[in-house]
């Protein structure tokens, strides 16, 4: 019975770490149509958010599962434990990408980025992306030091969204405030991604060790926008 509850703990985890790569894929995806104005890859990235929506809902239906069936102690409740929150944080990974590719669709064919800020996006863009590849390796290897890495790149992703505001607000600034609050949303979102990166490398520290990793400075945000079905 508990050989069957340990596969049963893999294949979860498995899962779970196939959520961090779609994300990883969706976040490439959304950002090809913000910075090259590919309505092609807007869609796909909206239809992949679903996909990757339900496939977070089955593992948070069998996570349950193993908690009401299973009664786990220790290492294997903390594991549990962690994995709904880690399929929680992936899915909205998932949904912060869609809505990246949203604002790339409605402006269409118009290119979101003017060229002043389109290195700052390019780089954002990169670094969500591997800090998701990253989140994806450490879910499925559990190593505490890779999930400290995790946390050491997001301070990457803060370096230039304090960039992209110094950009809009400085005396060079010739787009206007309609496109500056676009890009601000934008902005916000690839912060939010790689926070909710920064998350799930958390639960996969104290998952392994039963320590907390990377304790906030301040509380937890709670202001994701509601993803759109």
């Amino acid at each position: 019975m508990r050989n069957e509850f340990h596969e049963s703990l893999d294949a979860l985890t498995v899962d779970l770490a196939d959520m961090c790569g779609r994300a990883a894929e969706l976040i490439q995806t959304a950002s090809a149509a913000l910075l090259d104005g590919d309505e092609a890859s807007a869609d796909r990235a909206v239809f992949e958010m679903k996909r990757l929506t339900r496939l977070g809902n089955a593992v948070q239906e069998r996570t349950y599962g193993l908690l009401a069936l299973q009664a786990p102690v220790a290492r294997d409740l903390r594991t549990v434990v962690s994995a709904l929150y880690i399929a929680s944080d992936a899915d909205r990974m998932g949904g912060l990408a869609a809505h990246i590719a949203r604002t790339a669709r409605r402006r269409h064919p118009e290119r979101v980025i003017p060229e002043q800020v389109y290195p700052l996006f390019a780089d954002m863009a990169y670094t969500a992306t591997e800090l998701a590849e990253q989140v994806r390796g450490t879910v499925n290897s559990g190593d505490p030091e890779q999930a400290r890495r995790v946390c050491d790149g997001d301070e990457r992703m803060n370096e230039l969204h304090r960039e992209l505001f110094a950009e809009l607000v400085g005396p060079h600034w010739q787009h206007g405030a309609m496109v500056a609050a676009d890009l601000v949303l934008v902005g916000r979102f690839y912060e939010r991604f790689a926070d909710h990166c920064v998350e799930i490398a958390r639960r996969v520290y104290f998952r392994a060790t039963g320590e907390q990793l990377c304790p906030a400075d301040e509380p937890r945000p709670v202001g994701d926008p509601p993803i759109l079905r």
